[in-house]
């Protein structure tokens, strides 16, 4: 099995309130991962991970915006504990990120959105390879549901137009026939943007 290098965070975003804050520092500890958290004056909290030889290898700052803590930006690290732990804060706080899994030969991405995977996508040389993606299963079937709703409403504007195409073909007077025309000029306009 091929041995991970690094990981990256790119274009995350994590949005925590004081409470979800807390317990991903306890996340963190759970994940025996040596950490110190320093307060700033404005409020932002930065948590700064060490490495083995106790030097500082990481730092992640919680910006402070309107009550809230928010996480934004770009991170790469190599320890593994810490992109599992990473990894269950942005699922677990419907975050949104692009993550990079680097591998000697190759780099699988993954996107996340609402803390959910969406797609995944396995990156080389040669170039990419999609290895999943998330199906809106419920979105489709709205659609599908509507597009459905407008063939029936096609049917019934054809029959219309037929009914009023009968009526126009037995009259002889003009303004009638002037009246019928403008008609049948709606209709066949909505049919037109329908089928389109």
């Amino acid at each position: 099995m091929a041995q991970r290098l690094a990981t990256e965070y790119v274009n995350t975003c994590l949005v925590l309130d004081e409470a979800e804050l807390s317990q991903l520092l306890l996340l963190f500890q759970n994940h025996n991962l040596a950490f110190k958290v320093k307060v700033m004056e404005n409020g932002d909290q930065e948590v700064v991970f060490e490495n083995a030889s106790g030097a500082d290898s990481l730092a992640l700052t919680f910006e402070r915006r309107l009550g809230k803590y928010v996480l934004e930006g770009y991170c790469r690290f190599t320890d593994l504990k810490l992109a599992n732990a990473m990894r269950k804060a942005v699922s677990q706080y419907k975050g949104d990120a692009v993550v990079n899994r680097i591998y000697e030969y190759y780099t699988v991405q993954y996107r996340y959105r609402a803390g959910a995977v969406v797609r995944i996508t396995e990156l080389t040389k040669r170039g990419e390879r999609l290895v999943y993606e998330h199906k809106d299963t419920i979105g489709e079937l709205a659609r599908t549901f509507r597009g459905v709703g407008a063939e029936a409403e096609i049917q019934v504007l054809r029959l219309e137009i037929n009914e009023w195409l009968d009526r126009r073909n037995g009259l002889a007077n003009a303004a009638e026939i002037a009246r019928i025309d403008a008609e049948l000029k709606r209709l066949s306009h909505r049919l037109f943007v329908l089928e389109a």
